[in-house]
């Protein structure tokens, strides 16, 4: 299923000045056509891949699953800078949107630990503030409480007593739902391997329920996902590529081949 089919360069676009107009891949930007489920966005660091997505997880009205809204994040001000001068083409609608950066998960999950607080709280301000027993006191108290049962239901008990790529697949997994649009930025940071494999496995199991996603990586595993499609970042702009054609796949074959080789050159 896709919810995003086109982005196109709007009439402003080659008009904007500094970051982010100056990167290539903008000034090159006429359209970009997301005709698979799921789409990689590849190529070295400053190539603009991660403040691509940013502007269409922007544009698009994504949650930020974080410590701040896409709205009101500062480290996003570029991105909806962009976003404002980009077409977004769509014909359906997802029934959810999110915007999804590894280095996110820790503030979710304070984000998170905080409400909970907060709901604990209130339900001991219920407590003294309304009359022992009464029927209001057990309906707000009640209110609270459901309210941070279904946040200890869905991140745990202990939101804050997991690792890193722990934190971060757990709240993957809880908010990949049917029918939505998705925006990964660099998943795989906080991810050994393994968990690689695992968030690889999750996005196949995704897609069959119709999701979309749009992913920034660097990680050949993630690209090696069946029917992908995969588009390069590099001095020319944006263009697709096969994976086998891909320098971070190719380097990374190569090294795991004959790692000495690459050792006496540093």
């Amino acid at each position: 299923m896709i919810y995003l089919d086109a982005i196109r360069a709007g009439e402003g676009l080659c008009a904007g000045q500094g970051f982010p107009f100056d990167l290539p891949m903008v000034r090159a930007l006429e359209a970009l056509d997301f005709d698979a489920p799921v789409t990689f966005l590849v190529g070295e660091n400053g190539s603009g891949k991660s403040t691509l997505l940013e502007a269409i997880a922007a544009g698009m009205g994504c949650v930020a699953i974080g410590s701040a809204d896409i709205a009101r994040d500062p480290t996003l001000e570029a991105a909806r800078a962009l976003a404002a001068e980009l077409v977004f083409v769509r014909r359906r609608y997802p029934r959810t949107k999110t915007f999804f950066r590894a280095e996110d998960a820790f503030g979710f999950t304070k984000r998170v630990i905080g409400e909970i607080a907060d709901l604990e709280a209130m339900e001991e301000d219920f407590r003294g503030a309304l009359p022992d027993g009464s029927w209001g006191q057990q309906l707000a108290m009640g209110v609270a409480r459901d309210q941070r049962g279904a946040y200890q239901a869905r991140y745990g008990e202990d939101p804050d007593g997991f690792s890193h790529g722990e934190t971060f697949l757990g709240v993957l997994k809880s908010r990949l739902t049917p029918k939505g649009l998705y925006l990964l930025d660099e998943p795989e940071t906080p991810l050994s391997p393994t968990r690689i494999l695992a968030l690889l496995s999750l996005l196949m199991d995704c897609v069959t329920a119709d999701c979309q996603f749009i992913i920034a990586t660097h990680s050949p595993i993630l690209m090696a996902l069946p029917d992908a499609r995969i588009l390069h970042f590099d001095e020319a702009g944006i263009a697709p590529v096969p994976y086998d054609d891909i320098e971070h796949v190719a380097v990374t074959r190569a090294f795991l081949n004959d790692p000495k080789r690459f050792l006496r050159r540093l």
